[in-house]
């Protein structure tokens, strides 16, 4: 299915899922509109995937957990007279693994401003033209940690467990107005998400794929094109993908020899 003439507006979208899930759209026809904190780079992407596949395609610097500029950035967006078709709150991190009595607060408040505060923002500017319309689609990136809890991770884990609980909601909330609300949710993937959960430390980032292979950005990328294709009477309202090596958060099979 071609997404010709729909605007996909994807956050943290410089890098991993994000960045993979704008190549997928760009495929699929639909024009661009890439959000991150790090613009290096992102003007490059955009420029490349306007002229490989005849798409207007947009980058914008933008913190999801400055709740200013977000209003600001969707303000511009809605004057200029841009509909978001479809919202893909991606932009999301894990930062430190530690029990909670020894957990670093400034870690959590990251997670919980980006995570969810972040996503917020941008769902509570986006959604309000969506419905005025009669239709839109908002795609959140979960992960297994919404529907699990693991050691040490007891605070990424909430955040996630609070994703899904906003998706859940949203799609309540929305019941009737022809707006779609859909979440998928992976488990472990081999993109930045482990480097910067430690720090930068690319050694014990590596550590966590070792021995079994991983989903990729492409992967999960291919599940939200899935999600975001089906036809306008069918929602995918979660979807849990998992690499074949994992069964659970913590129940990974890992081939060391």
């Amino acid at each position: 299915m071609k997404l010709n003439d729909t605007t996909v507006l994807i956050t943290g979208a410089s890098s991993g899922i994000g960045a993979a899930s704008a190549r997928a759209f760009a495929e699929a026809g639909a024009n661009l509109i890439l959000a991150a904190r790090r613009i290096e780079g992102l003007s490059e992407t955009a420029e490349h995937l306007c002229e490989a596949h005849d798409i207007n395609v947009r980058a914008i610097e933008l913190d999801v957990r400055n709740r200013g500029a977000v209003e600001v950035f969707v303000d511009d967006l809605l004057r200029e007279g841009i509909a978001i078709d479809i919202l893909l709150n991606n932009a999301g991190l894990a930062q430190g693994l530690s029990t909670v009595q020894d957990g670093d607060i400034e870690d959590w408040e990251t997670m919980i401003d980006t995570n969810i505060k972040g996503l917020l923002y941008l769902t509570r500017a986006v959604v309000p033209s969506m419905v005025a319309r009669g239709s839109g689609h908002v795609i959140n990136i979960g992960s297994i940690a919404g529907h699990e809890t693991y050691p040490n991770g007891a605070v990424y884990c909430a955040t996630k467990h609070a994703v899904a609980a906003i998706n859940r909601g949203l799609a309540i909330d929305t019941l009737g107005t022809g707006v779609r609300v859909s979440s998928v949710d992976p488990g472990l993937v081999e993109t930045e998400f482990s480097v910067v959960r430690f720090h930068g430390d690319e050694d014990r980032a590596a550590g966590v794929y070792q021995g079994l292979r991983p989903l990729t950005a492409d992967d999960v990328a291919d599940a939200v094109l899935f999600c975001a294709t089906r036809p306008p009477h069918a929602n995918v309202r979660e979807m849990i993908l998992m690499p074949t090596d994992q069964a659970a958060a913590v129940h990974i099979h890992r081939n060391d020899g």
